[in-house]
């Protein structure tokens, strides 16, 4: 028998949420059991989740509660293990595209990033290869900056890196995938968005439990 390659998945949440899940009833997601229908003839031996601390905000003050849910459900998967990097918010005074007359030519916005997470992805992708704990890596992610990691990886370590980029594509809530000419260049095998029924077939149970006790998926979810 053919021995299946062992994968790992690296994800970029950030990228993943913005790109496949903002604004879908898709957000209750499991990650483990999406990865596996997607890719059934690999082994996967872990999937890492690439985040950071979301903060609140007038408008949404409940936005880090739904995240705390979320991440406590990825945490019930054995498969999956959570690294995160830190969120930055802070004023800044930006130029304004097109100024009105008498209008100032820059404003103050809230100006929000997530730092770190690129990093961190790129480091344990890189480290899992050095320590032989794949045969496969899929990352799942748009972000071009991960084309040398990817490339070190394939043509050093010799390898397998496939891409995922999380983009809803036609025939889920009618978008097309967005492309990335770097990482299609670099990776081993590519892959254009991730469809609805992937998504809807891969969502965690209404009701879970862990060792600190039962929670629901967030009602606005």
């Amino acid at each position: 028998m053919t021995r299946r390659s062992r994968t790992i998945v690296y994800v970029d949440g950030f990228n993943l949420y913005y790109g496949a899940l903002k604004g879908t009833p898709y957000r209750w997601l499991d990650l483990d059991k999406l990865f596996r229908s997607l890719f059934p003839s690999n082994d996967i031996v872990g999937v890492r989740y690439f985040t950071a601390r979301i903060n609140a905000y007038p408008g949404d003050p409940d936005q880090p509660l739904r995240q705390q849910l979320y991440l406590r459900a990825l945490a019930t998967r054995p498969s999956i293990s959570i690294i995160e990097g830190h969120y930055l918010s802070h004023p800044k005074s930006m130029p304004l595209v097109n100024p009105k007359p008498g209008q100032g030519r820059f404003a103050e916005v809230q100006f929000t990033e997530e730092k770190g997470s690129d990093v961190n992805l790129a480091s344990h992708l890189l480290l899992d290869a050095f320590r032989d704990r794949y045969d496969c890596a899929i990352v799942v992610s748009g972000d071009s900056d991960l084309a040398t990691p990817i490339r070190m990886v394939r043509e050093e370590l010799k390898k397998t890196v496939g891409v995922l980029l999380p983009q809803r594509v036609s025939g889920s809530h009618g978008l097309a995938p967005r492309k990335s000419a770097k990482l299609r260049q670099v990776a081993t095998f590519f892959r254009d968005g991730i469809r609805g029924g992937p998504l809807a077939a891969a969502q965690f149970p209404h009701a879970l439990t862990d060792a600190t006790g039962s929670f629901h998926k967030p009602p606005s979810w």
